[in-house]
């Protein structure tokens, strides 16, 4: 696409200016690292697919090099490259740079200050099912449906900390575009998104300038964070297009969706309360000037519906389990949108996430999460398994899946995946 040309010459501008700010420092006072993380991974689909070409198993691999230098003062240089090669799905087999910046960093007053230029990604947010807070890196939907990957982001990011929190100021002059699965993927939406046909409100298109605010500190037991984001949506209106007529019916069948993204703003909370073995947790935010879910029988668009969402809920630790070194946490979040399930663009619109996780604490680092989110307004729910073990000091195996069950609801986001319950196995190589 576009954007990954220019995403490259930021990486040669940072590693340019790492140069210079060392001035004429020999090579010899710089110090590197090099690690590397490769994934060999495999999907099962038990189900009959939904669309013609889809497949009910797929492979691939992963390569997620990284390099890290830096100089005697302390200021470094991190790149980060990932590649995915998928064999069903030519969407899901590409390449992104996800990191590739200069760190500088010095003292301010009685605090300390930190600049980031380059492509780098931010997480923000303390809830398990997912960040609403979270807006800086666009997602990488073809790695994940859970929307916790992200892409990276071409920003300049400066942080002020002291001992009352931390000030963090970000500016984004480049607009990632959101990935989907292609027409042969699973896990694709009905009709299939075509990236190719992607429109901006905003007459500057991908280039026009985001930016966000974050306070975040700590008071006592609580963290807290406070934030604002103005700029490009990272979540994409699907416009239906390409319409096939059809004898019979009154409206067209749409063939494609079309990504159209909006300028929004966004006010964001997240807070923590860390109590003994509980971790009480809330996001909560309110976005302004993003459209919601057209209404039943409105083929084109929604309305522009300000709207607030939040999540809150908690975790509870049981330590030393039958006096061993393993703990279970026991996890629970409800999922609220305001603008409900008719016009929700999300399928968390009001539901409820409970979940249990067995870590071993082993020198193997064993752990077993077994979830369900459960659909309060529908029968739809979303079972997930995920289990990690270290074999040795450099290999390791991962065991995922997803069932979806009951999405029956035609209105439900998730509808057109409810036959890609699907299971995987990835084992990887850390070097």
């Amino acid at each position: 696409m576009a954007h990954r040309p220019r995403l490259l010459q930021s990486a040669a501008a940072a590693g340019l200016a790492l140069a210079l700010s060392g001035g004429a420092a020999q090579a010899a006072d710089i110090e590197t690292e090099v690690s590397s993380r490769f994934s060999l991974e495999s999907r099962w689909y038990p189900k009959t697919a939904l669309h013609p070409g889809q497949r009910s198993h797929a492979s691939g691999f992963t390569a997620e090099p990284e390099f890290y230098a830096e100089d005697e003062e302390g200021r470094s240089l991190t790149v980060s490259p990932f590649l995915r090669y998928d064999s069903a799905d030519t969407n899901r087999s590409h390449f992104d740079l996800r990191e590739a910046f200069v760190l500088l960093y010095g003292e301010a007053g009685d605090g300390e200050w930190e600049l980031r230029l380059g492509v780098d990604r931010v997480t923000w947010g303390v809830a398990e099912v997912r960040n609403l807070v979270d807006i800086v890196n666009q997602t990488d939907l073809i790695e994940s449906p859970d929307e916790k990957t992200k892409l990276g982001q071409l920003m300049a990011h400066g942080t002020w900390s002291a001992d009352w929190g931390a000030v963090e100021l970000f500016l984004m002059p480049w607009h990632r575009e959101r990935t989907f699965p292609g027409s042969r993927g699973r896990l694709r939406s009905e009709p299939v998104v075509d990236e190719d046909k992607t429109t901006y409100e905003s007459a500057a298109g991908e280039r026009h300038l985001d930016w966000a605010v974050r306070y975040s500190g700590s008071f006592g037991p609580v963290d807290l964070g406070f934030s604002y984001f103005d700029g490009q949506s990272r979540e994409p209106v699907l416009r239906p297009a390409d319409f096939l007529p059809i004898p019979g019916l009154e409206q067209p069948i749409p063939t494609a969706l079309h990504p159209h993204y909006e300028k929004i703003r966004q006010f964001g909370l997240d807070a923590q309360l860390t109590t003994g073995p509980w971790l009480l947790k809330l996001e909560a935010i309110r976005r302004l000037g993003a459209s919601n879910r057209p209404a039943a029988g409105n083929l084109f668009q929604g309305e522009e519906d300000d709207y607030g969402a939040w999540i809150v809920g908690g975790e509870y630790a049981f330590y030393s389990v039958f006096d061993t070194e393993a703990e279970i946490t026991l996890l629970a979040e409800w999922l609220w949108d305001g603008r409900g399930a008719e016009r929700a663009t999300n399928a968390f619109e009001n539901d409820l996430f409970l979940a249990v996780r067995l870590a071993l604490n082993d020198v193997e680092s064993t752990e077993f999460t077994l979830s369900v989110v459960q659909d309060l307004d529908h029968a739809g729910r979303l079972f997930g398994f995920e289990a990690r073990r270290r074999l040795d000091d450099n290999w390791s195996l991962e065991l995922e899946g997803t069932v979806f069950q009951d999405i029956g609801w035609t209105g439900d986001s998730l509808h057109g995946v409810r036959r890609d319950s699907f299971f995987g196995l990835n084992l990887i190589y850390n070097l």
